[in-house]
């Protein structure tokens, strides 16, 4: 399960980065503590609908436009839930140069979905680690570990 307020953040942070602004900047802008809006962008708190408006305004988006990026990201990474994975990524007892390969083939067979806007992968690190990494078409992508339900 794919936790909406990781990928709101990761939205968030794509905008800002994208702009090349630092997250003081926008915490100006927006009227939000500099650490508040980056526990946001990690997912770490969910921000309300009018504290949301107000970071879009000072990354000067729409609302609407982030959230239906979110919603995008969120449907491919439900469709995703459907597709078998490959092997978990290397555990700790293995050596670098093991870990690094079986990261590797991990990877590689990682599940990928893409609706031509979005491209969502995701690879199970262990039971209670995967890695979601949405690519929205012109920007770059970003790795998030997310908490699957157990």
């Amino acid at each position: 399960m794919v936790l909406l307020r990781r990928v709101i953040g990761d939205a968030l942070r794509a905008r800002r980065q994208s702009q090349q602004r630092t997250l003081r900047e926008v915490s100006t802008a927006a009227n939000v503590s500099l650490g508040y809006l980056s526990e946001i962008e990690r997912g770490q708190k969910e921000a309300s609908s009018e504290l949301l408006s107000s970071i879009c305004d000072a990354l000067g988006a729409q609302l609407s436009e982030v959230l239906r990026e979110v919603s995008d990201t969120m449907a491919l990474a439900e469709q995703m839930e459907s597709i078998p994975v490959g092997e978990p990524a290397a555990s700790s007892a293995e050596t670098a140069t093991g870990a690094a390969k079986s990261t590797a083939a991990a990877a590689a067979h990682a599940p990928q979905l893409t609706d031509g806007q979005v491209s969502v992968a995701v690879r199970h690190d262990g039971p209670l680690k995967t890695t979601l990494r949405a690519t929205r078409a012109g920007r770059q992508s970003a790795d998030r570990d997310v908490v699957c339900a157990a």
